[in-house]
């Protein structure tokens, strides 16, 4: 006899159904995990095994296989914990197969049987709503699930804390409350960051924000070290205009999958990102030995800041030049690709040298201007083509 469970695997932002098949045979005594898992899916065998523990259950010694459907899709993550876990319970007859059918499950579980937050849950949740199934995922994350069904609906969704309180519920014998969505105070409606009405002076620069922000245009702002090239940078996201409910929700699936959502509430505001120099091209365009959103997905429909411009590698800044086109970025591997969506704006700032210093005699350095020349050589044309707006920024801090 077979248990099964429903769980997703992430494909980008993509969300893949997956089949959790729990089989119990007689056979020398062991318990395999096959479908392409990861290290941290195979090690999920001693999580289960110690959750169940924790609840005075034990693993019978027999042959337990457990399948995860479709067997050519890589498995990544720990979220497969509860699923597996879960099937083996129906397996082994403590719960019945017929209750957990309609869910689909995601969640880490503990050695005291505690279910940890997984990342992933509000694409998982939307995908569950799609198709008409109902959501098990981790108390920390029930709020965050909420949203999915739209307007914070959570019916059909349970958030457990521990594996005792969710085999209560399926048996019965308590009932877990449905988790509510959060939202930030009204106090907190304006973006957090400096105004750019408390710039004085670099009129200049602030119409130029100011005509970026009504326009979605990409700038650069060149000047001296202390002119305020990062301050004004800052004050963006407050005079864009507020995310609309779809664009909330993309962007929250991003930084679900990345695991920066917070507090398990759909973004409210504007993102901005700002990677230092020495960020690394996985870093920035996404990719690693596990895909992840990198920094230009994470300022999806908000704001990319890249501080001391032609200090990042000069291939780092070459790969932004697709995303900066087509609001979107494809991490290509061997044996699978991956596209996460980037339409974000770029707001660039950079000294007009090295020592920044340039046009001021008295503390110019000797080499200008050739300095200057081969420090904004770093630079291709072909990249500062798709900067459509470029400014100079005043030295000092004029009234």
């Amino acid at each position: 006899m077979v248990a099964r469970v429903n769980t997703v695997a992430f494909q980008g932002i993509d969300v893949l159904p997956v089949d959790v098949q729990v089989q119990i045979s007689g056979g020398i005594p062991a318990f395999s995990v096959v479908g392409l898992p990861d290290k941290a899916v195979a090690e999920s065998r001693e999580r289960v095994r110690g959750a169940l523990h924790a609840l005075g259950l034990s693993l019978p010694a027999k042959r337990l296989t457990v399948n995860l459907a479709p067997a050519d899709v890589m498995k990544e993550g720990s979220h497969y914990d509860l699923p597996i876990a879960l099937g083996l319970l129906a397996a082994m007859e403590v719960l019945p197969k017929e209750e957990i059918q309609d869910y689909v499950v995601l969640g880490e579980l503990a050695l005291d049987s505690g279910i940890r937050p997984v990342a992933g849950v509000l694409p998982a949740a939307v995908h569950a709503n799609a198709i008409g199934c109902r959501l098990i995922c981790p108390a920390a994350c029930g709020s965050e699930a909420a949203w999915a069904g739209g307007g914070g609906n959570a019916d059909g969704i349970l958030a457990p804390r521990d594996l005792l309180g969710l085999i209560n519920h399926i048996k019965g014998i308590q009932v877990l409350t449905a988790p509510s969505p959060k939202l930030a105070p009204q106090s907190d409606s304006r973006p957090v960051g400096p105004d750019l009405a408390d710039v004085r002076g670099q009129e200049t620069a602030k119409r130029a924000l100011e005509i970026a922000a009504a326009g979605g245009h990409n700038l650069m702002m060149v000047g001296p070290p202390g002119s305020g090239k990062s301050m004004m940078a800052a004050c963006l996201p407050g005079i864009l205009p507020p995310l609309s409910p779809q664009e909330a929700l993309e962007s929250s699936m991003i930084h679900s999958l990345a695991g920066t959502l917070p507090e398990g509430g759909l973004l409210r505001h504007r993102p901005f990102r700002d990677p230092h120099h020495s960020a690394s091209l996985p870093a920035l365009v996404g990719g690693g030995a596990r895909p992840r959103p990198g920094e230009i997905s994470l300022a999806h429909h908000g704001v990319l800041f890249l501080d001391e411009l032609p200090e990042f590698a000069r291939a780092t800044l070459e790969s932004l030049r697709q995303p900066l086109e087509t609001g979107q970025t494809l991490v290509a591997r061997a044996n699978h690709h991956v596209t996460y969506p980037a339409r974000f704006q770029l707001i660039a700032a950079m000294n007009p040298c090295r020592c920044g210093n340039l046009g001021d005699t008295a503390l110019e350095c000797t080499r200008a201007p050739r300095c200057a020349g081969e420090y904004q050589d770093r630079l291709s044309g072909p990249f500062l083509d798709r900067i459509d707006l470029q400014v100079d920024v005043l030295p000092g801090f004029p009234t």
